[in-house]
């Protein structure tokens, strides 16, 4: 089974990626948040891998963070939710605010995400609540899950090439000096660009 890959990243899109490691190129599928995390192309970059083999396919799926990968391999244990969904569910919320959803047994949240119904929802929190310990929650106050604004922010800065982490930091410390500013996204998006030059 590949579990981690590293190498030249030879093409990138939204869905996937082709990642060159010893002469091969890889093919992995890919969630927004992976996607936005991704270096430019021809630059070498890795990724913690999920392989899924089947009768007719073997398929990767790639994450930037050992944490989303690990999520993404609870969600697929639940009924209903394939690989693809999976990689749907991660790119539709971020991997706290996921954990979050399902521990607050919040379906409004869920639901917006394509391809998750109602009946999903219930089942992702019943099947899930108690198996998700081992991740952190999103942070509330200071944090990216501070509001719609916060999330739109950390779009626009991975967008403008912003590593993630640094953009995570960059948000939660705006947040933290002025909290008024979490909830107007002009706002934010102005000193949290401040913050992370």
């Amino acid at each position: 089974m590949i579990a981690h890959l590293r190498g030249k990243l030879l093409f990138k899109d939204p869905g996937h990626a082709v990642i060159e490691a010893a002469g091969v190129g890889y093919e992995v599928a890919l969630s927004i948040p992976t996607f936005s995390a991704l270096p430019s192309v021809g630059t070498e970059t890795s990724l913690f891998i999920h392989t899924q083999v089947r009768e007719d396919s073997i398929a990767l799926f790639g994450f930037a963070e050992k944490d989303e990968k690990r999520l993404f391999e609870r969600l697929i244990t639940v009924s209903g939710v394939g690989a693809k969904l999976g990689i749907t569910i991660l790119s539709g919320l971020s991997p706290e605010r996921t954990v979050s959803a399902i521990r607050a047994q919040d379906h409004a949240s869920l639901t917006r995400i394509p391809g998750v119904g109602k009946k999903l929802a219930e089942r992702l929190v019943v099947e899930l609540k108690d198996k998700l310990d081992d991740f952190a929650s999103a942070p509330t106050p200071a944090g990216v899950s501070a509001g719609p604004a916060a999330e739109d922010v950390l779009s626009a800065l991975t967008n403008l090439g912003y590593q993630r982490p640094a953009a995570e930091k960059a948000i939660a410390a705006a947040v933290a000096k002025n909290a008024a500013v979490g909830a107007n996204f002009d706002e934010l998006f102005r000193v949290a660009l401040q913050l992370i030059r």
